[in-house]
């Protein structure tokens, strides 16, 4: 069984930084495309990053691309992921999750959230300006 414990959210200033990390149980990562997701209430998910499971390749939202970055702790036996949010506004305010999924992944088009086939449970961020 999959198990994802997501954690780092929280309410802050604009201008702020937060460090996301998404632990993930019962998998090896080294098979799967991570992606991080945002969605406000009554809108679609929003791809923010992705990181191919094949070369560790990362695609970027044009939104957070040069504040976001999207990296794996590649510790021996650590499924650890996270996303470090920089210079954060108040449109990034958003309910962001984790999810995993196998297959290709060679460009931006796959970072999208149809894609994905196992979803941790979201960790709210609020940025205040």
């Amino acid at each position: 069984q999959i198990q994802f414990i997501e954690s780092g959210g929280g309410t802050v200033h604009a201008g702020d930084h937060l460090r996301l990390s998404c632990a993930i149980v019962g998998v090896n990562l080294d098979y799967y495309n991570i992606g991080w997701f945002c969605q406000v209430p009554g809108k679609e998910y929003e791809g923010v990053a992705c990181i191919s499971g094949a070369d560790s390749s990362t695609y970027y939202s044009d939104s957070v691309n040069g504040r976001f970055t999207a990296a794996r702790d590649n510790a021996k036996n650590t499924n650890t992921v996270y996303l470090q949010m920089s210079s954060l506004k108040p449109e990034d305010t958003c309910r962001y999750y984790c999810a995993i999924t196998r297959g290709r992944m060679d460009s931006h088009t796959q970072c999208a959230h149809y894609l994905f086939d196992f979803w941790g449970q979201g960790t709210q961020v609020t940025v205040s300006s």
